[in-house]
């Protein structure tokens, strides 16, 4: 009898003592969940071509400045990928592209709300391997049979202005791989799995002498102007409004200036 009484106390005091466990528990998640929403902040998404990505990277850390308790979360690449996940519902703020053709895509769908805006221009260099320099001098040395040329995707914007230039140089190149954005075809040509490939002339200058940029006047005729607009259904209108007036203001351009770009 005194045993059963015993164990039944016993059990009395663990019950109460896993409720005010349980209950100790309840009040840390909350606390927490409260501390979280006070330090919880907005994010800004940017969708935005992989020719940018430095510029774009230090025009966000200006506006985190700018804006405490923001962050800009960035998805650089090729600017028609992007544009194929907006349209297929990918959420985000703010795009900008790499080609006019490109926007249009996302704004016949609905996806762009307003007027996409024009805010540089660019055009391309040939990047070529250091292993490789003096070898490419002219756009026509490109078609040589012992280069290894690498270029991007065809629907990439700098595959279609790639494409014009060689067109209006009357030059046929055979690539050896076709890559998905141009950072891509700056990587081969900078690890030297390529001799030489058609880039921006802002991805050679910010490359840093890893590669040598050869100018050629073709590229006149293949200059890519670059819209940005703010999406349609963008979680952080307000934000995203805030963030394409920066990149058009004279701190943004002259961000753009610096890393190569020209004025549209």
């Amino acid at each position: 009898m005194v045993e059963r009484v015993r164990t039944r106390i016993a059990a009395l005091v663990l019950a109460a003592v896993t409720a005010l466990a349980l209950a100790g528990c309840g009040d840390v998640e909350d606390g927490d969940a409260s501390a979280g929403a006070e330090r919880g902040g907005r994010t800004l998404t940017v969708f935005a071509a992989a020719s940018l990505t430095e510029t774009f990277t230090s025009l966000g850390e200006a506006f985190e400045a700018a804006h405490p308790g923001v962050t800009v979360r960035f998805g650089f690449g090729g600017s028609s990928t992007l544009a194929q996940q907006i349209v297929q519902g990918a959420p985000a703020d703010v795009f900008a592209a790499a080609s006019t053709a490109t926007m249009k895509t996302v704004a016949d769908r609905g996806a762009a709300s307003g007027q996409p805006r024009i805010f540089a221009r660019n055009r391309l260099v040939i990047a070529v391997a250091k292993d490789a320099a003096g070898k490419v001098t002219s756009l026509r040395d490109l078609a040589g049979r012992d280069l290894k040329v690498v270029l991007c995707a065809e629907q990439a914007p700098c595959g279609d202005a790639a494409g014009k230039a060689l067109r209006a140089g009357g030059v046929r190149v055979e690539p050896v791989s076709r890559e998905k954005d141009v950072k891509a075809v700056l990587t081969k040509v900078r690890m030297g799995e390529a001799d030489a490939g058609l880039v921006y002339r802002t991805d050679v200058r910010a490359a840093s002498g890893q590669v040598t940029g050869v100018e050629f006047p073709e590229s006149a005729e293949a200059g890519n102007d670059y819209p940005i607009a703010v999406l349609a259904e963008a979680p952080q209108p307000e934000l995203a409004r805030e963030f394409v007036r920066l990149v058009l203001s004279g701190q943004g351009r002259t961000v753009l200036a610096q890393a190569g770009f020209e004025a549209p």
